[in-house]
């Protein structure tokens, strides 16, 4: 599991910026727009939402864990519908707002939880925080199998035989670069072209302390001896129109938030990392990469087969 400083690093840091750009309780994973790019951005989550109560059978009275729940948009969503909801998130920032509005959220690290944490559930969710489980040094040392296995072991643990896990997780696509070949702090960010390996470096320097699975069999190969898959489907595309929606998002005119940018000026004025950080986010990299296949998406029912 990534280090709390990593998260923070990205989810703390840029929290406010986020829910002003994407309201108080802002989704910051995927959504769903199955290629009707006529949607909104708030429309394609919700109808991400509704996939996985329809997926996971969840109605009123379901009691429902989300691990890594962000801002907490869809446990209020799930609220809404009268399930019973727990969150867990490790970033600081997200669990402050969290529960500074109202959602039943621990700020805790999610490899943790046990049954007699919360109790057991009848469905457990994670969207993109299977993403933080194995660092780039856990992989390099080999135990990127055994940390998703024993992930996979923990959430069946949760759910009674026949209860279910929505899994929804970037991993690295058909064109991933081979790790030998990354320039690890080396790019230049202020250039215009880059390679899938500049790239890479630059996601990694984004996301700190993180390593993907490879390929939707990164995640079904070490959860297949306590699940097996009810669905799966690519949502690489509609990452794409999402991370461009986003984009959209953090650059609309916002009085508020103009004025958070405008505190950084000092920072970025006497701080050389802080100008670098900046210009980290300047680089479309999360969408490139995506384009170029670098990154895959899948998002995944599984049902729990065997206690």
């Amino acid at each position: 599991m990534a280090v709390q400083k990593d998260l923070d690093a990205h989810y703390t840091v840029m929290d406010k910026i986020f829910r002003l750009s994407l309201g108080e309780k802002g989704a910051y994973s995927c959504a769903r727009f199955d290629g009707d790019y006529s949607l909104s951005l708030e429309d394609a989550q919700t109808k991400k939402y509704q996939f996985i109560v329809d997926g996971c059978n969840i109605k009123k009275g379901t009691k429902v864990l989300d691990i890594g729940c962000g801002w907490g948009a869809f446990l209020d969503y799930l609220n809404k519908l009268g399930a019973d909801t727990y969150g867990v998130v490790l970033a600081k920032g997200q669990a402050d707002a969290c529960i500074k509005n109202g959602l039943n959220v621990k700020h805790m690290d999610s490899k943790e939880i046990t049954p007699e944490t919360f109790g057991k559930f009848d469905v457990v969710t994670a969207m993109g925080s299977p993403e933080h489980l194995c660092s780039q040094e856990e992989y390099l040392e080999g135990k990127q199998d055994e940390i998703y296995k024993k992930y996979f072991k923990q959430v069946s643990d949760l759910l009674p035989v026949g209860g279910r896990f929505y899994c929804q997780a970037m991993v690295f696509g058909p064109n991933m670069v081979k790790y030998e070949d990354i320039p690890f702090n080396q790019t230049d960010v202020r250039k215009k072209e880059f390679t899938n390996a500049e790239l890479m470096d630059i996601i990694c320097r984004k996301f700190p302390g993180s390593w993907l699975p490879y390929g939707k069999e990164g995640l079904i190969e070490p959860a297949k001896e306590h699940f097996k898959v009810i669905s799966i489907d690519s949502g690489r595309l509609d990452y794409i129109e999402t991370i461009k929606r986003w984009t959209d998002a953090f650059v609309k005119f916002n009085i508020r938030k103009t004025m958070f940018f405008l505190s950084f000026i000092p920072k970025y004025l006497l701080s050389s990392s802080f100008r670098e950080w900046i210009r980290l986010f300047k680089v479309d990299a999360n969408l490139i990469i995506f384009e170029r296949e670098v990154f895959e998406h899948y998002r995944i029912v599984f049902e729990k087969i065997k206690d």
